[in-house]
């Protein structure tokens, strides 16, 4: 099998080139649960044009107890994301939490995802850089959009530049995230796709005690605030019955409402290029 790491060139210029979308459940529940929600993503980008990526981890390490459902590891996991990636022709994208699986997991997946607290883990990024893969860097919570910037410059300095940038909100107060629309055309002025994660962006961390909570009502208002405000893409973990998701239920959107958003996001985005073909700029500074 060929790595999806030496096509990364084709698919990132693709990326650059036309907007796209970052779905499926939080974490890999089940084979079958996975690939049912892989199939129902592309169909429905299928019919509202944009390109798809299906995202799922195989091991959600950042969780508030150790009772939390964290994934089947990242063998079974990569097996089964392999799986996906061959019968949907999707691309595919997953975190990496520690440098020793850089390797393994680039042989499988198209895009390495950096959880957003692990995002100034240089050890982390490098290892990123170095697999040829393109690199997904979440924003953490306690980042500004221009403190993007250095960690731009740790992964294009390891010689990779195929590299997208993802706003989630910031901490604000206790348990709580709120999202400045400034920071994607702040980041987009880096020179890289910026992604906006409009499901995690509406969690409240540690809401719950021994888990976080969310409010997914507000995922398509953030959905549709960001393509406006420039983003490139737009993530969302979707599952077929959030109330009963094994993490992260509470912030995800259920699936049977993703066509429609899709629609939706697709129409601002035609409607966002034609602001940029008239002379709008992303540029800051």
């Amino acid at each position: 099998m060929i790595s999806p790491s030496n096509n990364s060139d084709t698919l990132y210029a693709e990326l650059c080139a036309a907007p796209f979308i970052i779905a499926g459940p939080c974490v890999l529940e089940s084979y079958s649960l996975a690939e049912d929600t892989a199939l129902a993503v592309a169909e429905a980008s299928k019919a509202a044009g944009l390109k798809a990526i299906f995202k799922s981890s195989y091991d959600k390490a950042n969780r508030s107890s150790l009772a939390s459902f964290r994934g089947p590891g990242m063998a079974q996991g990569l097996e089964w994301l392999a799986r996906i990636r061959e019968k949907t022709g999707l691309p595919v994208i997953t975190d990496v939490h520690e440098p020793g699986e850089v390797a393994a997991v680039a042989e499988v997946v198209d895009i390495l995802q950096i959880p957003a607290f692990l995002s100034r883990q240089t050890s982390l990024l490098l290892a990123a850089a170095g697999s040829g893969a393109i690199v997904n860097v979440k924003k953490g919570q306690f980042l500004s959009p221009w403190d993007m910037k250095p960690l731009l410059e740790k992964l294009r300095l390891a010689g990779n530049g195929k590299i997208l940038l993802t706003e989630r909100g910031s901490s604000f107060g206790y348990n709580n995230l709120v999202v400045d629309m400034r920071s994607i055309p702040v980041m987009r002025a880096l020179g890289v796709p910026v992604v906006m994660d409009a499901t995690h962006a509406v969690q409240l961390p540690g809401g719950q005690g021994a888990c976080s909570g969310g409010d997914r009502r507000f995922v398509p208002t953030l959905a549709r605030s960001a393509v406006a405000a420039g983003a490139n893409a737009v993530f969302m973990e979707c599952h077929p019955d959030p109330d009963k998701a094994l993490c992260d239920g509470p912030n995800s959107l259920n699936l049977k409402d993703l066509p429609v958003l899709l629609k939706e996001l697709a129409a601002l985005w035609s409607i966002a290029r034609d602001w940029q073909e008239v002379g709008c700029s992303t540029e800051i500074l």
